[in-house]
């Protein structure tokens, strides 16, 4: 007997980076056991030249496969050079080491994934040629008139679940067709991965509705709702204090961190960080308790209780989960541990 290994991987697209994957039939000796690595052709997924075209694919994540079924498998691999060697599209690697180094302060992450449903070239729900109603009445709301796409919603979440996936909860959001999942709280590395196969396994499920489903992060121009991946983030010693949750904050706005990480948030971030839309502007750095018009949000129930965890509202849809998800346990971690606060 035989099963599919769907083998998963980032490829090495500028500016924002796409999922590819193919199919190996494995023997039945191959369950339970470290999945063998595999290769592809480099030069079509621009992360090599034709005269040297191998890479390498080393699984590092695996879990149901909730579209064939059975005893078939999703497989997500960080790619390598042939001498096994991180690729420099492999941005996996490099989150691996930073996590390692921060273990002790038990960094957790919950990523908010936004995204908008197109057919034809249109959002579901905006009718050719036109706009629909403004907004105000999409956000959580319910019935044919304000929601589109919920049967698609719905089957992904199902698919997620039976992959083992760490989503939290769905919610349709502010602009007609555009919708959210949410992956965690679970570590960097784990929030990660599964958010990479969610990505994927939304884009597949899609693909039987006849509609795809985008990361843009200003998909509609003018007067609607962009499409972030709200980050949240917590240690240990935040979820025991709230001088921890200050710092944290601060952190983050010190000297060039604001520019350093938005520039790493994902492409088209100023089309989307206006100051408008629930945004804080790109270039600007402010925190607030229960503001969404800061670029870091502390919950009101945080600072009720002097504990628990921040959010980053500042990342893009289409960001790479490997390096928000770095970029925040380095500064923050680095500023708790010279803080004494770990």
């Amino acid at each position: 007997m035989s099963f599919k290994a769907e083998y998963i991987w980032i490829d090495g697209t500028e500016p924002t980076a796409k999922l590819r994957s193919k199919t190996k039939i494995l023997d039945d000796s191959a369950k339970g056991a470290d999945l063998p690595i595999w290769g592809f052709d480099g030069s079509s997924t621009n992360q090599a030249e034709g005269h040297a075209s191998d890479r390498v694919l080393q699984p590092v994540f695996t879990c149901p496969d909730p579209i064939r079924g059975g005893d078939d498998v999703l497989v997500l691999c960080e790619v390598q050079n042939t001498d096994f060697t991180p690729h420099v599209s492999n941005t996996r690697a490099a989150l691996a080491e930073v996590a390692q180094r921060f273990a002790a302060q038990e960094p957790v992450f919950g990523i908010e994934q936004e995204y908008t449903f197109f057919q034809d070239g249109y959002p579901l729900g905006f009718p050719k040629g036109g706009f629909p109603a403004p907004q105000g009445g999409y956000y959580c709301g319910v019935g044919a008139d304000e929601i589109f796409g919920r049967d698609v919603v719905e089957a992904h979440l199902d698919n997620c679940l039976k992959a083992g996936l760490a989503i939290s909860g769905i919610n349709a959001e502010v602009m007609p067709g555009q919708w959210e999942f949410q992956v965690g709280p679970v570590s960097p590395l784990e929030v990660s991965d599964h958010l990479w196969v969610a990505r994927w396994l939304l884009y597949r499920t899609a693909e039987d509705f006849g509609v795809s489903a985008t990361l843009d992060p200003k998909p509609v121009k003018g007067d609607w709702n962009g499409a972030g991946a709200h980050t949240n983030f917590s240690t240990k010693a935040m979820r025991e204090g709230y001088d921890a949750i200050i710092t944290a904050c601060e952190s983050l706005g010190e000297g060039s961190k604001p520019l350093d990480h938005v520039k790493n948030y994902g492409a088209g971030i100023d089309d989307r960080l206006t100051g408008l839309h629930e945004t804080a502007p790109w270039n600007e750095y402010s925190y607030g308790v229960s503001d969404r018009g800061a670029s870091v949000r502390i919950p009101w129930q945080v600072e009720k209780d002097g504990k628990g965890y921040i959010e980053d509202r500042r990342p893009n849809a289409n960001v790479d989960p490997y390096l928000v998800t770095r970029l925040i346990v380095d500064t923050c971690c680095t500023a708790l541990e010279k803080a004494g606060q770990v």
